[in-house]
């Protein structure tokens, strides 16, 4: 069994990143600037916005976090959106989810220029996707998954993708990636979701297993095909009085016993969550080589 390790993938990404960026700084060039904002004070947002930025500044880039009270208006965060969306000295721009229930997510991620929209969630980036025109961006996490699947020389051609969840951050953009007419794609994939009855019947039959859920340990070993590989895109919080923090982080598989019967599986936590922020560093790089470097 060979586990995919996100830690060394992404590492290498960041490492290839860093080394490129040095050849656009040494000729006078700006550093990339990717900017994220924060509304309210939930643990894990913080958590993730404050690992994008270190892993931003670790590899030469700027980045800058607006941290606003849960209470402010639509109406300002909107403003400061279009702001951002202004200033050609930033490439990129992601609002953390979720948002405060009074301010709507959908005009939110549209209000976002689709050049900056490094996290890939803007109507035109997702048709984009869609329609395999490489020019947009694949949103980070799906993107990390492939680039995890390339790393491993996971071969995906003719084989049969199962995802599990049908979120349009994780899950159809999946889909659409390993259906795709690309090396790491031209899957046959069946999409489950939460009404998908016996859905054991369908994650037995995946030579390639990705679970995006959100629900702890949901696929057991039991539920997967011999040799499969499985990708864990799920990480939640279950209590755990034996661990100092007081919880323990599970993924959406039980890792014990699809480890006994997987041929590749991520860990959960150093699996695709570190895969993630490597998406995102290569759609904000990805930003600035396509239209600042262009432009200057």
């Amino acid at each position: 069994m060979t586990l995919l390790d996100g830690k060394v993938t992404s590492q290498t990404i960041k490492d290839n990143i860093a080394g490129e960026l040095q050849k656009y700084l040494s000729e006078g060039r700006r550093k990339p600037h990717l900017v994220a904002i924060l509304v309210g004070n939930d643990g894990a947002s913080q958590t993730y916005v404050a690992s994008k930025q270190k892993n931003s500044q670790a590899i030469g880039f700027d980045s800058t976090v607006y941290n606003y009270d849960e209470t402010i208006t639509e109406e300002f965060l909107l403003d400061k959106i279009n702001q951002i969306n202004n200033d050609e000295a930033i490439d990129g721009l992601i609002v953390q989810l979720p948002l405060p229930k009074h301010i709507s997510e959908s005009k939110v991620t549209q209000a976002i220029k689709p050049e900056k929209d490094v996290d890939g969630f803007h109507d035109v980036n997702m048709g984009k996707l869609a329609k395999g025109d490489e020019d947009g961006f694949i949103p980070a996490t799906p993107y990390g998954i492939v680039k995890i699947l390339e790393a491993y020389d996971i071969q995906t051609s003719g084989k049969h993708c199962v995802v599990v969840g049908r979120s349009n951050i994780v899950g159809r953009p999946m889909s659409i990636l390993m259906s795709a007419n690309s090396k790491y794609g031209n899957c046959t994939v069946t999409l489950c979701h939460s009404r998908t009855a016996n859905i054991e019947d369908f994650t037995k039959k995946a030579d390639i297993l990705i679970v995006a859920l959100g629900k702890p340990e949901f696929i057991t070993g039991d539920m997967i095909k011999p040799g499969a590989v499985v990708i864990d895109v799920g990480i939640s919080r279950v209590e755990d009085p034996s661990k100092k923090s007081g919880f323990a982080l599970k993924g959406d598989v039980h890792f014990e016993s699809a480890s006994e019967v997987s041929s590749a599986i991520t860990p959960v936590p150093g699996g695709v969550g570190l895969m993630t922020i490597a998406g995102l560093l290569l759609n904000t790089f990805k930003s600035y080589k396509q239209y600042y470097l262009k432009q200057n």
